[in-house]
This record gives C-alpha cells, structure tokens and sequence, in this order.
C-alpha cells in the first residue's frame, strides 16, 4: 500500500521541463543518507527536474526529515510494507508496489539509496529497463557481521549491481572495497562526495558563548564533541575509556555527546562507574538545523565509529573550522588528513586516542590551524549544489544513453 505525503502534488500539472528522477530510499530518518537523498531532490528542484520521493515509513528513535520534505513541497510517496528488516513477505510486496509505482510515474531515471531500497529498487527499474543509479552511503558487508550474513549481503549487492548502470560512492574508500569484493568492475563506480548546507557550518545561527552556557561550559573548558546515534559500532565506549587518561591530564576537558539511542543507559553507567559523571553531557536527539551550532560550541570533533561510508560529521567539523580525530576506518582519511587537519588513529584504539585528545586540547593554535585548513580545503568539495551538479551530469549522461525517453533500454 502506498499513500502520498502530498497530495496536492499532481503530476499532470507540473510545469517543469528538467530530468524526470526517482529516488528510492528505505526510510526518511534524520541520518547522512536521508539528508544527502533530501539534499539531492531539493536541489533537483531548484534546477527544474520533476522529482519524485519514494521511502518506506520513518520508522525508529533517529526522528523524521518528512517534515522537511513537507515544508519544500517535495512529492513523497511512502510504501508501507518497505521496511529495513528482512520480511520476505512485506518486500515482496514493496516490490510490487515499486513496480506499479515506476510505471505510473515513467521516469527517466531511478537513483537508489541504502540497502533495502538499494535491492528492491534496482531490481524493478531493471525490470522496466529504466537507467538506474544506486549510491553507496557505507557497505552493507563489513567485518564485524558472521560469515553468513557478511556472505549474503555481498551476493545481493552484486546481484543488484549487474542491475543498474552506475554505482556512485560518497568516498573512494567505498569504491575500493566493493571492487575487492567483486561486486562490479572499477569503471562503474563515480564518486560523488555526501553534499549539504555549509553557510551554517561557516556562520553558526547561534554564537558559541550562548550554545556552550546550555550545555554548562565555561570558556576554560575544552569541549570535545562527538555526533553519531547511541549504537553499537559508533565507538563511544572507547571516547569513555580514554577520557580517564585525558581528564587525569586536564581536568578542564569536558565531552558532549549528541543523539540518542538504544545505548544510552549503558553509556551512562559506564561513565559513572569510571567516575566521570561531571565530565560528560548528553545532549540527546537534536534537530539537523542545531548541528552546526553544536559543532561551533565545540574545540574537537572526534569520530570513533567502526564502520561507515564517510561519516558527514567529519567534513561537517572541518568546514566549521574544527580539527577532527578518527579512527583510521572506510572514507575517514580522505577528510581527516594526519598532522593536517586532525589526528587518524587506529580502530579500537584507546590510549592513541587519549593522546590525541590531550594534544589538541593542549594547543590552541594547532587546534585552530587544523581547523582553518580543513575549511579551505573541503568547503566547496562538499557544497550541496556540488554534489548535484555532479549527479544531474549522471543522470544526463545516461538519459542520453538510453536516447532520454522513460521506460527506454537499459540495465
């Protein structure tokens, strides 16, 4: 079953004369992903594409970017059965309601995002001999998965990816690993970085003094923020553990935490059993409009997630003007460059990541002269209206390909 977020939205009456693009994404949550998919529709707009939305229902404790799709008048068709969890069941059903939904809507192009969406979308575009882009926001397959299950998502990937015509990564490192895996050739993989809004990272819309006095830090505190969903793989038990080191070394060092999720509690007693309860704030789930602030209430920026594409945090920091530390995992390096702009550490490390934290948080300059090259560098690389650019010449190049009519050979 499918329902219309918009139904003022018709199709008959739309006046654009630009590219007619489907994106398929499993869900509307507040995640990289989702932002990079509404980012990407947003902009598809502006440029004049007729661009439709279709995702599954925004499901779980990460919050919703419907309402921003709302507020932009984008047209979101929302498929009940599309859910993240395997139901043999409800996706076949979301695959025939994604089949039922491409034809009625006779795009041009299919651009897929994340797993399940990835899978089921490809295989009906495929179906219908649409041109197909599937983007890679982190792989599916990683090493802390059984055999099996790591075994199985590689196999669907590659079954999905003999399906479509493009594969785009949002960082070299995705592009890397799924040609190690033998999923599809080097020559159809692009990269395209993960684009979003960067005035807001450069002028915040609240001023530092005011976000760090929220949250009870003084200028004599030296803020280290971390910004990923309270779940296993982020790494924050490793923050925990290194801040023992790093409070023993500067009592002034304080670490805010933001997002919520099923980890909350156990990170909380973890922190009280090592006694560092004055040492950390949780600021909880944060609408996407606050991170930029946060980031500039910030001094360091430290990532120590296990696994992901290019964690949007990374090049979010830098832009803000903020020196970054990472565990050395997946797109990390291509932003967090050692000695440049942060510090990269081994996965799973804790004592190299106590030394760095110590290290930044000792310097101000080196803080600040990381940081200033970070902006330089990646400002306009991750801009938004880049990262479309880039993705409507794909979509242009394979609407040529295909002679531009929807529906036309291909896959």
């Amino acid at each position: 079953m499918t329902h219309s977020v918009f139904s003022s939205i018709s199709k008959s009456e739309s006046t654009r004369t630009g590219m007619k693009v489907v994106h398929i994404i499993t869900r509307l949550i507040l995640g990289g992903a989702q932002e990079n998919t509404l980012l990407t529709v947003e902009g598809q707009q502006e440029a004049g594409d007729d661009v439709t939305l279709i995702t599954g229902p925004a499901l779980g404790p990460e919050g919703s970017l419907l309402q921003r799709a709302e507020r932009r008048d984008i047209d979101v068709r929302i498929i009940d059965d599309l859910r993240r969890e395997i139901h043999p069941l409800r996706d076949w059903r979301s695959y025939r309601e994604l089949l039922r939904l491409l034809r009625e809507l006779q795009p041009q192009v299919v651009h897929t995002h994340s797993s399940k969406a990835g899978i089921l979308g490809r295989a009906a575009a495929y179906k219908l001999r649409i041109p197909t882009v599937h983007t890679i926001h982190g792989s599916p397959f990683h090493q802390y998965q059984t055999r099996a299950a790591h075994e199985l998502y590689r196999r669907c990937e590659r079954w999905a990816a003999h399906r479509c015509d493009k594969l785009v990564s949002v960082c070299d490192a995705m592009t890397e690993q799924y040609v190690a895996a033998g999923i599809a050739p080097r020559e159809k993989f692009q990269t395209v970085y993960s684009g979003m809004e960067v005035e807001p990272f450069l002028h915040p819309p609240q001023p530092r003094n005011a976000v760090r006095a929220e949250f009870g830090f003084t200028d004599e505190h030296v803020v280290v923020g971390k910004i990923a969903r309270l779940f296993h793989l982020k790494g924050h038990e490793y923050v925990i553990d290194a801040a023992s080191e790093v409070v023993r070394h500067n009592p002034q060092v304080r670490f805010l935490f933001v997002g919520d999720g099923i980890l909350q509690d156990d990170l909380k007693q973890r922190i009280g059993r090592a006694g560092l309860g004055d040492h950390f704030v949780f600021a909880g789930l944060v609408a996407p409009q606050r991170i930029p602030e946060l980031i500039g209430a910030m001094d360091i920026v430290v990532h120590a997630s296990l696994r992901e594409g290019l964690a949007r945090v990374l090049p979010q920091a830098l832009i803000g003007g903020k020196p970054v530390i990472s565990y050395d995992i997946d797109g990390a390096r291509e932003v967090c460059i050692e000695g440049e702009t942060g510090f990269l550490l081994p996965p799973k490390s804790v004592a190299e990541l106590a030394g760095a934290i110590n290290r930044l948080a000792d310097d101000a300059e080196l803080r600040r002269r990381f940081g200033e090259t970070g902006r330089e560098r990646f400002t306009e690389r991750f801009r938004d209206r880049t990262m479309v650019a880039e993705l409507r010449g794909i979509y242009r190049a394979l609407g040529d390909a295909h002679d531009g009519t929807p529906g036309g050979a291909g896959g």
